[in-house]
């Protein structure tokens, strides 16, 4: 779960691209609180990168702070899901 000023700014698609660009799958949605849900799968060392990133997120974000728990499921891709 990321928090903060992630929503309107960009953030699924570039988590999106971001994720792909690391090999990872998953999927990525926003929330209807204002948080954007993001599950990713793959190589530790590259989802810990993605979590460095989501840190940040894209220019017009301002993140407030990750939250980050373990989760399990099969994905193939990563794919940008509606608001949930």
């Amino acid at each position: 779960m990321i928090h903060g000023l992630v929503q309107g700014v960009g953030f699924r698609a570039s988590l999106a691209r971001e994720a792909r660009r690391r090999g990872l799958a998953g999927w990525v949605r926003n929330r209807s609180d204002g948080s954007v849900e993001a599950v990713v799968a793959g190589e530790p060392a590259a989802v810990e990168d993605l979590i460095r990133w989501a840190g940040q997120g894209p220019p017009a974000a301002r993140v407030i702070r990750v939250d980050v728990e373990a989760a399990s499921g099969e994905f193939h891709g990563f794919e940008t899901r509606p608001t949930a």
